[in-house]
């Protein structure tokens, strides 16, 4: 009883684990300019090394999840999140930096493969999509530790000691993985298959994560920079505009996997198009408003998005299928942040509201 009753804390952990680095990137942003001397494309090249290898992985990972089991699979999250964000903390050179993201990869493409697959065999059909709403909302709770105490600890102390906490709690969390149900049966030897989906609505969700994923890695990358570049925010402040997106998107994650549907998905992007038209206004006071509409509809949509994955796959199909809408988001986070870094922010904002637009019309296809 012990091991299903930290199932929901341990999958929630893990999809924090998976997406910190990317949320240290946009709260760290100010910091990291000014420390690495880098360019804003190159910001977004960063977002980039992570997600493509995210990307590559994913298409591979579900076979491998099978192959291994949950547990062990979320053991390796941490793990790996330990000793990426250990590097990041210590990196010497944006080169070292890159590589430090790049790993950090691994546990993104390994997230929702373990842990729907750890729900999907430890808990009761009815508590699934709560459950599922919970765990993805464990993104967010990554954007509320990356832009507010992490954040604070960075301006208050040194940046480093903030992604060297982070670094810490990860290792904490792999060897409290230990109390999880075990896994049923032995490792086997990890074939090679690429995830292909099992269906057209698989297929469309993957598109839909492309454009959603797209749009909300440029807001996460790049939201705090211009607030301190264009709105007048100080790096503290700015930091807390990461944080009331991912509170915000706690709360529709959870609240909106309730009712989670296909046609919820179109609304929800729809709705999301008002956030990058809020921010390319420049008032300040409307960037609070654009995240909470960002936390609250795309993040949300990203979160429907699995529960209608795992409602839709059966036995060995749900870890291919995770994967390859999980290889779907990763692909548009991967391209999403270096677009917006090579436009600048005014044609930035305008691409993200067409991501999101776009989003909306797959969504409707997909109805």
């Amino acid at each position: 009883m012990r091991g299903r009753a930290a199932v929901p804390v341990l999958t929630t952990a893990a999809m924090t684990a998976s997406m910190l680095p990317l949320f240290l990137l946009g709260a760290l942003s100010p910091a990291l300019v000014r420390e690495f001397g880098i360019e804003r494309p190159l910001l977004g090249v960063l977002v980039t090394a992570g997600f493509g290898v995210a990307v590559v992985l994913s298409l591979a990972i579900g076979p491998a999840v099978d192959a291994l089991g949950p547990r062990r699979s979320i053991i390796a999250l941490f793990a790996t999140s330990a000793v990426a964000l250990a590097v990041f903390a210590l990196a010497p050179h944006y080169a070292v930096l890159v590589c430090a993201v790049a790993l950090g990869g691994v546990p993104q493409a390994l997230a929702n493969p373990s842990t729907n697959k750890l729900i999907a065999t430890s808990v009761e059909p009815a508590r699934r999509p709560v459950l599922l709403g919970i765990k993805q909302s464990g993104v967010q709770l990554g954007a509320f530790l990356a832009g507010l105490p992490l954040a604070w600890l960075a301006d208050g102390v040194d940046w480093r000691l903030a992604v060297g906490v982070a670094a810490g709690l990860a290792l904490v969390a792999a060897f409290g993985c230990l109390v999880l149900p075990q896994d049923v049966a032995p490792p086997r030897r990890v074939p090679f298959a690429l995830s292909v989906g099992s269906g057209g609505l698989i297929w469309r969700l993957a598109a839909f994560s492309v454009l959603l994923g797209s749009g909300i890695a440029a807001v996460n990358t790049y939201v705090a920079l211009y607030a301190t570049e264009e709105l007048g925010f100080g790096a503290p402040v700015a930091a807390g505009l990461v944080a009331v997106l991912g509170v915000v998107g706690i709360a529709g994650r959870i609240v909106w996997s309730r009712v989670a549907g296909r046609e919820l998905l179109v609304g929800l992007s729809a709705a999301a198009v008002l956030a990058p038209l809020l921010l390319l206004t420049g008032v300040p006071v409307l960037a609070w408003a654009a995240m909470v509409v960002v936390g609250g509809c795309a993040v949300a949509a990203n979160a429907i998005s699995m529960v209608l994955v795992v409602a839709a796959s059966r036995g060995p199909e749900l870890g291919r299928n995770s994967a390859l809408v999980s290889a779907g988001f990763f692909a548009g986070f991967a391209v999403g942040p270096p677009l917006f870094g090579l436009l600048g922010y005014d044609a930035g904002w305008v691409l993200v509201a067409v991501e999101f637009g776009l989003a909306a019309v797959v969504a409707w296809r997909a109805r």
